[in-house]
């Protein structure tokens, strides 16, 4: 028992922080996050997350949970879509770089993830996956306003469509792009709602970007009404900063409060592809407003500068925010740096999030695994750093490299590192106790205490291995608990 429970602690030790600091320093030393080009902390995500990807995918086809998830419940309707489009356009950038460097991987990113695509792409489409928005839209759900969802299917199908060469979906992408851009050129201020009386203008925007995306595959040209859709982002609506609001009124046309971080990553990501003049304007903005250097660390915060009382909080959207630091802000930060050129910012956020995501052996990331939602949308935080590593500058834009490591990289490094020498000299300690005082006679029943113990690490294998990993904790914390013992017998004088 004592030496399977010291063989236990020195396998958690190197799985669960030995090997994950190794794999931190090794990303570090790449240039693909210091300047232009895909990271090999990428490549392996991809590998490991397609097959995975794959399955859940078509798992949740196959089940009704959709259907039944409440229009409140955020995660669990909009996570599993935006995850599988995060997906989709990783493979998308993935397959463009293989094309230009078949060293990046034996094979062809299309070709390795082709059953997850097909999968992720009819999950987007799929109707009763649209169940929440047609309780708020009706059945003509498609054909109004629904800016969110309709976007997410345009860029969906648009990757579907170039990485397989299928014409399956083609009408649908048709109907939606040609609806959606008529629609957006017919409203009064050029914005749209999501839901009923709550419009999100940066998804406005990435919807004019997925509309310029699909001519590609259907072979038409949106380049004139993508030009004056940016009379959605001028004037009243943006805020005093100049930058775009986070909610907009699409009937009054105008900001309703200041913008925020993650709203302002998600539209640097994709606003160099339509309006880049403005693109660059609003991203210094963003930088001049949010991004901040305080305690070791370095990133976008969720609220400007100027506004106070925000520096602790959380909602959906933005997650957790600690000392104003934003984890989606910084999250898609990285993708928002790199898409434009600014890899000075992108290369201390890319640090961070290799350290803070915890890479396991087997291509698990721990943090973005237990941060999503278990049920709805395991891999959502997965597919979204997938996707924000993958960004690429566009032709022409000008690249300014990385520099230096937040001091908070190397302070995390140092803390798995001190975690597996604390497993380890546990063991060690253990096992020299045991040395120096073997003694069963003093164990009650050693035979039965035996017998619990190896029930309960079968068990906590068995949990493991079904992936109930809380349960596995539990009980191998409770197999580690000290066995009875008889007290000592007192001596007596004489």
């Amino acid at each position: 028992m004592i030496w399977v429970n010291a063989a236990i602690l020195v396998s958690f030790g190197l799985y669960f922080f030995l090997v994950p600091a190794a794999i931190v320093i090794y990303d570090l030393t790449d240039e693909g996050i210091r300047e232009p080009g895909i990271p090999r902390a990428a490549v392996r995500l991809f590998r490991s997350l397609t097959p995975r990807y794959g399955q859940w995918a078509e798992a949740r086809l196959g089940a009704t949970r959709a259907g039944e998830v409440s229009t409140r419940n955020i995660s669990g309707t909009e996570w599993p879509l935006f995850g599988s489009v995060f997906y989709l356009w990783s493979v998308e950038s993935l397959q463009e770089a293989w094309e230009q460097d078949h060293g990046l991987m034996p094979t062809a990113p299309k070709v390795y993830a082709e059953d997850a695509i097909d999968a992720a792409a009819r999950l987007v489409i799929d109707p009763a996956h649209a169940a929440w928005v047609r309780k708020h839209w009706g059945d003509d759900y498609l054909h109004t306003e629904n800016v969110y969802y309709r976007m997410l299917g345009i860029g969906a199908l648009t990757s579907h469509a170039k990485l397989t060469g299928s014409q399956e979906h083609l009408a649908y992408l048709r109907d939606q792009v040609e609806t959606l851009s008529a629609e957006l050129a017919a409203s009064p201020h050029g914005l749209l709602d999501d839901y009923p009386s709550q419009c999100y203008p940066g998804d406005v925007l990435v919807a004019i970007a997925c509309i310029r995306r699909a001519d590609e595959v259907l072979g038409t040209d949106h380049s004139a009404f993508a030009q004056r859709a940016i009379r959605g982002f001028e004037g009243p609506r943006l805020d005093k900063r100049g930058l775009v609001p986070y909610a907009a009124s699409s009937r009054r046309g105008k900001a309703l409060g200041p913008s925020r971080g993650c709203g302002n990553a998600y539209v640097s990501l994709f606003a160099p592809e339509i309006w880049p003049e403005q693109a660059r304007k609003w991203y210094a903005r963003f930088v001049e407003h949010f991004w901040q250097e305080r305690w070791t660390a370095a990133g976008f915060r969720e609220f400007p500068k100027d506004m106070q009382g925000y520096d602790w909080y959380m909602d959906v959207d933005a997650g957790p925010v600690l000392a104003g630091f934003g984890f989606a802000a910084c999250g898609f930060g990285v993708g928002a740096s790199r898409a434009n050129g600014r890899f000075d910012h992108a290369f201390p956020l890319t640090a961070t999030t290799l350290v803070v995501s915890w890479p396991l052996p087997d291509g698990t990331l721990a943090a973005p695994r237990v941060l999503s939602n278990a049920t709805d949308a395991p891999y959502l935080g997965e597919a979204a750093i997938l996707y924000n590593l993958t960004r690429m500058p566009a032709q022409g834009t000008d690249i300014v490299p990385g520099r230096s490591i937040p001091g908070l990289v190397y302070i995390l490094v140092c803390a798995l590192i001190g975690l597996d020498l604390l497993f380890v000299g546990s063991s060690v300690l253990r096992v020299r106790k045991w040395h120096l005082r073997r003694d069963v006679s003093r164990m009650p029943r050693p035979r039965v205490q035996a017998c619990l113990w190896a029930t309960l690490l079968v068990a906590a294998v068995a949990s493991a291995w079904l992936w109930h990993w809380v349960a596995a904790v539990l009980l191998l914390v409770i197999q580690f608990l000290p066995r009875v013992r008889t007290p000592k017998p007192s001596k007596q004088g004489g």
